[in-house]
């Protein structure tokens, strides 16, 4: 590793973390979208939902209304419930307490949702863990080749020696500075994610609430 010259090193590491740091700002801005959207997708239609007179009202609201993860949530209920009341020869699928079989449909299509609201996460988290070590491996060649070039010119004046060691330096600062809004980042995504999936089960649970209640009313 001592023919490489060390520019060669310091390059390939800073463009390695240059990768990095596109990747984070992409997965932020798309995290940052994806959350705006939902959120205001959800407001439209808990806004239409809420003042339907039946869960089975659902398809006729207006498409731009029945848009985002609680309108997915509520028409993957309102479908299985409109199955189990048709029967069309599904014994298995509908085997069982209905309320519980209902739970269970609309707890999975949860699951569903909270996995599209957690995608981008696991790329914030390896990037702000990895980052700084990519930067330091970077420093530390540069420095072993810069302690080799001040061993061959026999000089060990400032001149030569700060030049090498502050451009192998530059590579951990970098790694620093791409690893920070990867973390926080993380953390921040990381807590919308909790609160969304707290809505979610609120909407979930409330949902079940009323298709039980319209089920009693027509018993």
């Amino acid at each position: 590793m001592q023919h490489i010259h060390p520019q060669i090193i310091i390059d390939f590491t800073l463009y390695t973390l240059l990768a990095f740091s596109i990747i984070t700002w992409t997965v932020i801005f798309f995290k940052v979208w994806q959350f705006v959207r939902n959120a205001s997708a959800n407001n439209r239609f808990g806004a239409a939902y809420w003042q339907l007179t039946n869960v089975r009202q659902l398809k006729t609201l207006a498409p731009e209304l029945a848009k985002g993860p609680d309108a997915r949530l509520a028409f993957v209920g309102t479908t299985w419930l409109e199955e189990h009341k048709a029967g069309n020869n599904n014994p298995l699928k509908h085997n069982g307490n209905a309320a519980d079989l209902l739970e269970q449909t609309m707890r999975e299509q949860l699951q569903t949702e909270q996995h599209s609201m957690e995608i981008g996460l696991t790329i914030l988290a390896s990037i702000g863990s990895t980052a700084p070590f990519v930067g330091l491996f970077g420093t530390v060649l540069g420095i072993m080749h810069a302690m080799h070039e001040i061993t061959a010119s026999g000089s060990t004046s400032l001149d030569v020696v700060a030049g090498p060691i502050g451009d192998a330096l530059i590579a951990t600062a970098i790694g620093i500075a791409v690893a920070v809004p990867a973390v926080l980042a993380y953390n921040f995504a990381l807590g919308r994610v909790k609160i969304e999936r707290t809505k979610l089960d609120n909407f979930v649970a409330n949902f079940l609430l009323v298709a039980d209640n319209a089920s009693n009313e027509q018993v």
